[in-house]
């Protein structure tokens, strides 16, 4: 069991006509595109006290080659390397592979809080992340725009063992998209500054600022 049984009645049972998705596959939760929280219908419920804002931060070294040591906080360096061709046999995750391992790691630990705050036991959980991502060259000739450049799509496939009923997990997970930050981070417009350090730094112009 990796959550304890707290004894509630599960809050999902409750809301799981608001907030439940359409099935796609008998036995899991599918997520073909991540919904927006903005325009969502459904019963308003009480809202949480949200955590006070804070800066997150990684320091990214080359360390030969297309491969980076990442450090965050005093963890070890999490290597990272980008490559040519298939990823297969290559002895450390790509930029692109990290970023599917960050959302389902943040989306598998959102389904966990939220099983536990609605008191059902998870027994096994396990999320396949898969992205198609449209190739594109490590460098170009300057002043070149790109053509489709990114992941096109994202799928979750959410394999799921709970004492709980197939409505109420559909729901769970469901919600837990809607409050993911990397899942909130990959669908909504977040604006990017880049700018070269020194006294006279300089920000890079990449993409204006979007609107929300």
């Amino acid at each position: 069991t990796l959550l304890p049984r707290t004894g509630m009645t599960s809050a999902w049972s409750r809301h799981a006509p608001d907030i439940l998705p359409s099935p796609r596959e008998k036995g899991s939760v599918r997520s073909n595109a991540i919904p927006r929280r903005r325009g969502v219908t459904g019963k308003a419920g009480p809202q949480a006290a949200a955590p006070p804002g804070r800066t997150l931060r990684c320091r990214t070294v080359a360390a030969g080659g297309f491969k980076h040591l990442n450090y965050v906080r005093g963890l070890p360096p999490l290597s990272v390397e980008e490559r040519f061709g298939p990823p297969d046999g290559a002895p450390a995750a790509s930029p692109s592979e990290t970023l599917l391992a960050a959302f389902g790691s943040c989306l598998g630990a959102h389904i966990h809080a939220n099983a536990a705050s609605g008191g059902i036991v998870v027994r096994s959980l396990e999320l396949d992340v898969e992205a198609d991502a449209a190739p594109s060259p490590l460098w170009a000739p300057a002043g070149q725009e790109p053509g489709p450049v990114g992941f096109e799509a994202i799928r979750v496939t959410v394999r799921m063992e709970a004492e709980a009923a197939p409505e109420a997990l559909r729901a769970l997970v469901a919600h837990a998209v809607l409050w993911s930050p990397v899942a909130n981070t990959l669908h909504g417009p977040v604006h990017l500054d880049v700018a070269m350090a020194g006294s006279e730094a300089a920000c890079v112009d990449v993409c204006p600022a979007p609107s929300r």
